[in-house]
């Protein structure tokens, strides 16, 4: 692979346009809490406890609805699975300035069930549109545009609702969260290569390998990640405002993004990486050095350190999905990877609050470093155990084909169960320019060793 692999790769058909729907798509999501909160704040006159409910509450809703409507995506294919979507964000949004506090909390239950899967279709459908080649590129670009949309959305979001009002933000947000849907409908990428009817009854019969050991650790290890980046967001906050500088959160917080962006480029170009779960224990390790700290010049100096690793365990990690799970079942699988990234946002936050206020903001950092770090660390173990019982093997899983069996290139054909309206695309060396994203990331048909490099 070339040394500067991105333009190559933005040259692939339908990616680069992948990469601008997704990139226009997201950044709703990443206005929503930061404007909810301005909202019930100032515009409600409630507490930032408060607040925090109507946060939770859709946090829990997207918990919920990530699996289901990846499910809905691998059976019914992307147009059909997002209308609903599309209908009932609008809905709500139109509705949520005028509601009542008790109403808002409702609501937000409902519009984080019905949020439209823009990461998760993004990531299934780079697997498909991508050659594996180049998937780790395409995933580190992926990771780096997430990181470059919560630099610029939140701001947006603020402006709107300081400058004008929340309402007037709640109602871009909600026009915004359509714009998506309806850019998704449009483009309508591929969620999935064509594969030969006669190897669907191989892969249904694969369930139970779906859920193998390999797959939980990986899953683990998303859970891990949010973990450590959700505790190292309130530790900073935290070290800042008893230093009495608050003002710098901002810069602070971007410049943590900034060594992620670093991180992720360089780790996208590179030939080979370290398994998912070891990139997730280096970023617990990178975590440590701000503990120690004094602010503000080490303190910038160690989140540009703890940003680097960010990046590539998260496209690691969804790169390795991709590799675990068959086709017919990635948008489900993505959907729980999000959902694990929810779980590790919903414990690290509060627990590494728990230890701040009894402690000091340094005692965070090392929570979010010492939790996130054993569990990846846990997960390492669990994998070379399970190896271990299969004979010896280094691989964890018996990897899933979706190519068509006895086809040396890997080609595959129309399968006759395809959803109606979801584009196909035929595989010989590389996709097919159709349309095209899906969600986070099951992949093609290697063993988890080579995937890992566990």
């Amino acid at each position: 692979m070339s040394r500067f692999p991105y333009g190559a790769l933005l040259r692939l058909p339908g990616v680069g346009r992948l990469f601008a729907v997704s990139f226009v798509a997201r950044i709703p999501h990443a206005m929503t809490g930061v404007v909810l909160t301005l909202h019930v704040v100032t515009a409600l006159d409630r507490g930032y406890a408060q607040a925090g409910l109507v946060a939770g509450a859709m946090t829990v809703g997207m918990a919920i609805g990530a699996p289901w409507r990846g499910r809905l995506v691998d059976r019914l294919g992307l147009r059909r699975a997002i209308a609903p979507s599309i209908v009932v964000e609008s809905a709500v949004w139109v509705v949520a300035p005028h509601l009542s506090y008790e109403a808002l909390v409702v609501a937000a239950v409902v519009a984080g069930l019905f949020l439209v899967p823009v990461f998760s279709v993004t990531r299934q459908s780079l697997s498909v549109m991508v050659p594996l080649a180049q998937q780790r590129s395409a995933f580190a670009l992926d990771s780096v545009a997430v990181e470059v949309t919560f630099m610029l959305a939140p701001v947006i979001g603020v402006v709107l609702a300081t400058q004008l009002s929340t309402s007037v933000a709640l109602t871009v947000v909600g026009s915004t969260t359509v714009l998506a849907g309806v850019l998704l409908f449009w483009a309508n990428p591929p969620t999935r290569s064509a594969t030969p009817a006669g190897t669907a009854a191989v892969v249904d019969g694969g369930r139970a390998r779906v859920l193998g050991p390999d797959l939980v650790v990986v899953l683990l290890a998303a859970l891990a990640a949010s973990f450590v980046l959700v505790g190292t967001d309130v530790s900073l906050v935290a070290a800042l405002n008893d230093e009495g500088r608050a003002a710098d959160v901002g810069w602070m917080i971007a410049l943590w993004a900034g060594g992620s962006v670093v991180g992720g480029l360089v780790h996208g170009a590179r030939h080979r990486s370290p398994s998912p779960l070891a990139l997730v224990a280096i970023l617990a390790l990178a975590t440590v050095p701000a503990a120690f700290a004094p602010v503000p010049v080490w303190l910038a100096l160690a989140v540009v350190l703890a940003g680097l690793p960010c990046a590539p365990a998260l496209s690691s990690i969804n790169a390795t999905l991709v590799r675990l799970v068959p086709e017919h079942r990635r948008g489900e699988v993505m959907g729980w990877s999000g959902t694990m990234s929810t779980v590790g946002n919903a414990l690290g936050a509060p627990l590494c609050g728990w230890v701040i206020d009894h402690g000091t903001p340094g005692h965070g950092f090392l929570t979010a470093a010492a939790v996130g770090g054993a569990v990846a660390v846990g997960g390492l173990v669990v994998l070379r155990v399970a190896s271990a019982r299969r004979g010896g093997a280094v691989d964890g899983a018996a990897p899933h084909h979706d190519a068509a069996p006895g086809t040396a290139d890997g080609t595959t054909h129309a399968p006759a169960s395809a959803a109606a309206d979801e584009p196909t695309v035929v595989t010989p060396r590389e996709p097919l320019a159709t349309e095209g994203v899906v969600v986070k990331d099951p992949r093609a048909s290697e063993p988890f060793a080579a995937a890992t490099g566990v």
